[in-house]
């Protein structure tokens, strides 16, 4: 397969000249132990800058997916960097021309990715990361700078990897997070000697991951800084196959981060590809082929 070129910077200022809106993801492991009277604080921020997306408040950090005009989105950040605890926030920006989630969700859970962990708490050390430009240096010569052999690891579910994943990726067809540190465990003694990479959509699930391969034996572990979408911003698609899901209304970014014509199925919410659109068993709002025999029976 071809790689994919990625995005000059001018490239990216045109996206985002064009764009109505700016979509922005991002999270942060900190402390937090005033979730409850942050919750309406964070509601009506939102509600007075139209935003649309969902902000995860937990005891161990932040995580959120915005979408909205530029200024609101700018105005946001302002006013969340004014505390002090957020105020150096890492974002991945994307653009489109709908706001790319349909209302505004402000949630209270335990945790940013359940994990069902603990212990691990990235807050107190991250496991080390790996920037794309160097994974991509790594991907190019199989090796890490050590001599190691590279081996890249999927965190996310099953149908996610579906729509698109790094080549020769080690993919464990797990259903939910939970599921990986089990994974992890029954295959450390097989990756003994080279070094795994940790991937996912934009950082979290990977770093929990990261800390806990590294706290079981791992010898040689790294978390993708930013994950997928940092690498699509700044390498493009080379050494990737396929798109990127995403946990909006566009369902798939492809390497330049713009929305591909990938769907979730209305019934069963399977991925649904172009091809497989062009398939019988696909009518909108009432079956796909991965449920359609179900329908049927």
């Amino acid at each position: 397969m071809h790689a994919t070129p990625h995005s000059s910077a001018a490239d990216q200022a045109r996206q985002a000249s064009a764009a109505a809106h700016v979509n922005i993801a991002a999270y942060k492991f900190i402390t937090v132990d005033d979730t409850e009277a942050l919750r309406p604080r964070f509601q009506a921020i939102c509600a007075e800058l139209g935003l649309k997306g969902t902000i995860l408040l937990t005891p161990e950090g932040i995580n959120m997916f915005l979408s909205g005009p530029r200024a609101a989105v700018d105005n946001y950040l302002a006013w969340l960097r004014a505390d002090e605890r957020f105020a150096d926030i890492e974002v991945k920006e994307s653009y489109s021309e709908e706001q790319s989630h349909k209302r505004m969700l402000v949630k209270l859970k335990n945790e940013i990715i359940t994990m069902r962990m603990p212990l691990i708490k990235p807050e107190l050390g991250r496991a080390p990361s790996v920037d794309a430009r160097t994974l991509k240096r790594w991907l190019d010569s199989g090796v890490d700078d050590a001599g190691k052999p590279v081996v890249m690891m999927e965190t996310r579910n099953a149908f996610e990897v579906d729509v698109g994943t790094f080549n020769n990726t080690l993919d464990y067809r797990i259903d939910k997070f939970t599921e990986f540190p089990a994974v992890a465990a029954a295959h450390k003694d097989e990756l003994a000697g080279k070094t795994v990479v940790t991937f996912c959509t934009g950082g979290i699930r990977c770093e929990k991951a990261a800390i806990h391969m590294k706290e079981i034996g791992y010898d040689s572990v790294y978390q993708l800084d930013g994950g997928i979408l940092k690498y699509f911003e700044e390498v493009g698609g080379e050494h990737y196959t396929g798109d990127c899901f995403v946990f909006d209304y566009r369902t798939a970014l492809n390497p330049q981060l713009q929305p591909t014509e990938t769907v979730q199925c209305f019934v069963c919410r399977a991925v649904v590809t172009p091809r497989q659109q062009l398939a019988p068993e696909y009518v909108y709002e009432v079956s796909c082929p991965h449920c359609h025999e179900r329908r049927d029976n």
